[in-house]
């Protein structure tokens, strides 16, 4: 195999900027354990050995490394929930990669399983934890592949076991294979599909597995990418972190771009820097809006945020301003829409899929996601009425509370949505589907007015029916 020319992973796009965790993707064996080692795979581990438990963690926190699961807390911080003195305790990984748009976590399992692996033995090292559980989607079977002859390869050199690198530090990964539900993306309902249960969320509290998780213990989850970055600070410090990226939001962070821009894919660019128009029109990233047509919307973290529009292109990608801004970056999906698109239909899409992933523990988003697809569908196919409008704010206060009259969507009342989202619903799953509801009212309602067929109810006649004998 010739290794001197660069050979991308498919669907990831190469840029000008840093390469954290995105470096080894030039080569096409850089899924395998000799390529990882010729390019510094698991030093980073061999410098968290030589240092105490605490002072890894501490570099970690000392980092801000946000979660690139859709929350964006800092990792750091969330290790620190830990109660002391409670074993067992573990470390779970969030590969169930299921928002709609996402497929950054997917390349970084199938392209670079070792960099994952060497974040999670890390990881584990600094919280004192020697059973890790690796979460992986149903339908990625070559991520699932990879990490599984990943593991028998660093179990085989002594990377992961017994007795790591000659140290009295031992840690077993065990590779779980899920079944394909989004609600599983949720920490509380990874955690019972991992104990052999149905994947729903637990009520809360504990708000935190951190504190009663996996098997009532203590428990860690991360996402892909979060964890996939921990080498890198490790081996290169936390100060050299943070010279990327902005204050709030240090170092860089994959986005994966779908939709009608002239070159989608996945990107890893500067947290904080970068703007939404940078990433759109920009040469070096999506090279403008497909066929030279305009921007209409674009959805800036994943099928659960709020819609964005023109105005709010010139936002960089860092979470706090996004978030003011009344939406978030969410997994790192960003869909683009140009000014062909139907709303409606699009607004139809998204809820759709919410409706069907639904768990159905929560009566309000179990009902409720199921009422909305119904009212979509049938303006969509133009049998609407002209209540249906007011109908779906209402369905979707119900779901999600918070100013939804119809009075609230003018064009002088534009942020009246909550953001982030109240919820009556014990995840955040019902108010995700309707996030795109709301955000395609205020913005297209003539184009929902357009399709619902403007007749009058048909009266209930009073007089009897007869029947015939």
């Amino acid at each position: 195999m010739n290794n001197s020319a660069p050979a991308f992973a498919a669907g990831y796009i190469n840029n000008d900027g840093p390469k954290l965790i995105t470096e080894r993707f030039q080569f096409e064996d850089s899924f395998t354990l000799e390529r990882f080692l010729n390019t510094g795979g698991y030093d980073g581990l061999r410098k968290a050995l030589e240092r105490k438990p605490s002072e890894v963690h501490d570099e970690v926190r000392e980092a801000i490394l946000l979660g690139r699961g859709g929350a964006g807390f800092p990792a750091g911080v969330k290790w620190g929930f830990c109660p002391e003195g409670v074993w067992p305790r573990y470390l779970v990984v969030n590969g169930d990669e299921s928002e709609p748009g996402t497929y950054k976590d997917r390349l970084l399992m199938e392209r670079d399983p070792h960099q994952l692996i060497e974040g999670c033995l890390i990881a584990c090292y600094a919280l004192g934890l020697s059973q890790c559980f690796l979460y992986v989607r149903g339908e990625m079977a070559l991520a699932q592949e990879r990490i599984a002859n990943a593991l028998n390869e660093a179990y085989e050199a002594g990377y992961v076991g017994r007795n790591i690198l000659g140290q009295d530090f031992s840690v077993d990964i065990v590779l779980h294979w899920g079944a394909g539900a989004y609600i599983v993306g949720e920490e509380t309902a990874l955690i019972e599909s991992l104990e052999g249960n149905r994947g729903m969320p637990r009520l809360k509290p504990p708000y935190f597995p951190a504190a009663i998780g996996l098997y009532g213990q203590p428990t860690i989850v991360n996402n892909v990418e979060t964890l996939s970055n921990i080498p890198w600070i490790i081996d290169n410090g936390a100060s050299a972190y943070k010279e990327m990226g902005s204050e709030t939001s240090p170092g860089t962070r994959l986005f994966a771009i779908s939709g009608h821009v002239n070159r989608p894919g996945v990107y890893e660019v500067e947290q904080g820097v970068t703007t939404f128009r940078d990433l759109f029109y920009g040469e070096n990233f999506c090279q403008g809006i497909r066929n030279g047509n305009e921007l209409k919307m674009f959805i800036p973290g994943g099928g659960s945020a709020p819609w964005f529009f023109e105005e709010h292109l010139d936002l960089p990608l860092e979470a706090r301003p996004v978030g003011e801004a009344g939406s978030m970056l969410g997994s790192g999906a960003i869909v683009v829409m140009d000014e062909t698109t139907d709303a409606v239909k699009a607004c139809l899409r998204v809820v759709r899929f919410f409706a069907r992933e639904s768990c159905g523990k929560c009566s309000p988003c179990r009902e409720g996601t199921t009422w909305e697809e119904k009212i979509l569908r049938r303006i969509y196919e133009g049998d609407g009425r002209p209540s249906d409008i007011e109908l779906l704010l209402d369905i979707g206060d119900n779901i999600s509370p918070g100013p939804y009259p119809v009075a609230a969507f003018s064009d002088q009342n534009l942020e009246a949505v909550p953001f982030p989202p109240r919820q009556t619903t014990i995840c955040p799953l019902g108010p995700s589907s309707v996030a795109p509801i709301t955000s395609a009212i205020r913005r297209f309602r003539a184009e929902f007015e357009t399709l619902i067929t403007q007749r009058d109810s048909i009266p209930v006649s009073a007089a009897p029916i007869e029947v015939e004998q």
